[in-house]
């Protein structure tokens, strides 16, 4: 299913869950309040119910389905259905009962299993010894996924109720829908993990080797700068190859790029000239791991790899109120704009701008499409990549800082 389609899911069930809650509340709440407050509509508030109920219930089931999240959603889930009691399971057993009842459990799971088998929703009578116990009848629904389905929700009430199995069933396609969401959000972390490795895996072996030699020529005649140059280069691909996290800073992506440019000075010496200029109060600024050094890297190869000029390379990060600003620019060889849409769009070949084209999908995936990369290029004319990024972002959060020891110590 789409993302637009689960989302669509996921409003649409909560639209129809508000309609039945405000008829609830019509039949209820008939009067206003005599003081004189405005209070709304009965279905002004049963709408600000319905919504602010869901949004307390939404994120444990972000979560996963577990123990833990089924009980904090149905505590919030059942005064919203009115109901005596209401379970949430998975395909073994009940995760969380909340309510009256809790020893009809094993027989609730008896009409789990068959909704389990069928996919489709099951309503039953049951029957209890116990003359105070309210649970006289269940409705059980489906929790579906594209990988079929997850578990069920179970509403218990005093008597056969038509209301109850319709709130149950849209109930449960609400919940699926934030269980699929679940998914989307793995997916998506998987999605970045493996662009992060296509990343690692373009690190050249020919820079890694280009480094070491340049190490090694200092060797003789500079021992103290060839030991140094080594510190950069094992806190560089320290940084690069490292195993925790999809963020960091701004601060330590910078670090990581003076390393990477203190390599490749070594060995091309006044041929490349760099210009770092960047305000303070954005060094703290979170964002995906390795999204800036590609782009410096492309700059020193088409300015530098590519032409016998003397190559100028400027990055500059600004702070610009809710944003970071950062932008990087060559006076290299440039590109010609046709080719480099069809890169981005991944029709420039299987070798050909993936660090350019890798960054541009993290970038939306994370930000929204308006945080793509801006670039400005032409033939013979150089380019400048803008990137803009978000100061502050739900769940983009950098990793802890890395204890790589100071050069000397």
């Amino acid at each position: 299913m789409s993302t637009f389609g689960i989302v669509a899911l996921a409003v649409g069930g909560l639209l129809l869950l508000v309609a039945g809650a405000a008829a609830g509340f019509l039949l209820a709440r008939r009067q206003r309040p005599e003081d004189g407050r405005d209070v709304g509509t009965p279905v002004e508030r049963a709408t600000f119910h319905t919504l602010h109920t869901a949004s307390f219930a939404a994120p444990p089931l972000r979560a996963g389905l577990t123990p833990d999240t089924a009980r904090k959603a149905v505590r919030r889930l059942r005064p919203l259905l009115g109901t005596q009691t209401l379970a949430l399971t998975d395909r073994e057993s009940v995760l969380a009962w909340d309510g009256a009842g809790g020893h009809h459990r094993e027989a609730a799971m008896e009409q789990v299993a068959e909704v389990l088998r069928s996919g489709r929703s099951q309503s039953f009578p049951v029957s209890c010894d116990d003359g105070n116990c309210p649970v006289r009848w269940g409705v059980v629904a489906p929790l579906t996924v594209d990988e079929g389905v997850l578990g069920t929700l179970a509403a218990f009430g005093e008597r056969e109720s038509a209301v109850l199995v319709r709130a149950t069933n849209e109930v449960a396609r609400w919940v699926s829908a934030q269980l699929e969401l679940v998914e989307l959000d793995r997916a998506r972390t998987r999605l970045i993990e493996a662009e992060i490795r296509a990343l690692r895996a373009q690190i050249s072996p020919h820079f890694i080797y280009n480094s070491l030699a340049a190490i090694a020529s200092f060797v003789r005649t500079d021992p103290e700068q060839a030991r140094e140059l080594l510190l950069e280069f094992a806190d560089f691909t320290r940084y690069s190859f490292r195993r925790h996290g999809d963020f960091t800073t701004l601060a330590e992506e910078l670090r990581s790029i003076e390393q990477y440019l203190a390599l490749v000075r070594a060995r091309f010496g006044r041929r490349l000239e760099v210009t770092l200029q960047v305000a303070p109060e954005v060094l703290p600024v979170a964002l995906p791991f390795l999204c800036l050094q590609p782009l410096v890297e492309n700059a020193v190869k088409h300015g530098l790899e590519d032409s016998v000029e003397r190559s100028r390379v400027t990055i500059t990060a600004d702070d610009v109120g809710a944003e970071a600003r950062v932008s990087i620019e060559d006076n290299g060889v440039g590109m010609d704009p046709d080719r480099l849409r069809k890169i981005l769009r991944g029709e420039g070949g299987p070798a050909t701008g993936i660090g350019l084209r890798n960054v541009d999908e993290r970038l939306r995936q994370v930000y929204g499409d308006g945080h793509g990369l801006v670039i400005e290029t032409a033939v013979g004319a150089g380019m400048k990549i803008t990137v803009r990024i978000p100061k502050y972002r739900a769940r983009v959060h950098p990793a802890p800082p890395s204890t790589t020891p100071a050069p000397g110590s």
